[in-house]
């Protein structure tokens, strides 16, 4: 099982504030999706789910969250489900993101990733992840594919 697949279990274990502080921790590992403040909701192979708060601090000139705030969105739930979902002799790094805005942002923003377990198995390198932003009211807002390269990790001489 992975470091943070074993963390999401064990602050799981905690009510309420098992997934803040997960979702903390999270955030410092990687500095810049600590700005988004995510939340994660649902962690597991091939999927996860967080929210990002809708306040001042994402938002756009419009008052909707920022298309950026919604990028690092997507790429923290896809971070998420690479490091629960890899196997163990694999590593991997993104290599480019295609997203299209489908709908104004609005809300609160759920950003999922998802994969499909035989993908993880392949020997193509190139792996998409999928991706999606919800506002509450089910309306999808962004939508797209985050490719990531995934290879064989080297072995120690």
């Amino acid at each position: 099982m992975s470091q943070v697949l074993a963390l999401w279990k064990k602050a799981g274990a905690l009510p309420v504030v098992g997934t803040r502080v997960f979702s903390f921790a999270f955030g410092q590992q990687a500095p810049y999706f600590a700005t988004i403040r995510p939340r994660f909701t649902e962690l597991r192979p091939n999927h996860a789910e967080l929210v990002i708060p809708k306040r001042r601090r994402v938002h756009n000139h419009l008052g909707t969250v920022h298309a950026i705030a919604l990028c690092n969105g997507l790429e923290a739930a896809m971070g998420a489900l690479a490091e629960v979902t890899i196997p163990a002799d694999k590593r991997w790094i993104p290599k480019g993101m295609e997203v299209s805005y489908t709908a104004k942002a609005t809300s609160d923003i759920t950003c999922i990733a998802e994969t499909d377990a035989e993908q993880w198995a392949s020997d193509d390198p190139d792996l998409p992840v999928r991706v999606r932003g919800v506002r509450d009211d089910g309306t999808v807002v962004i939508e797209g594919v985050i490719r990531l390269w995934v290879t064989p990790k080297k072995t120690k001489a």
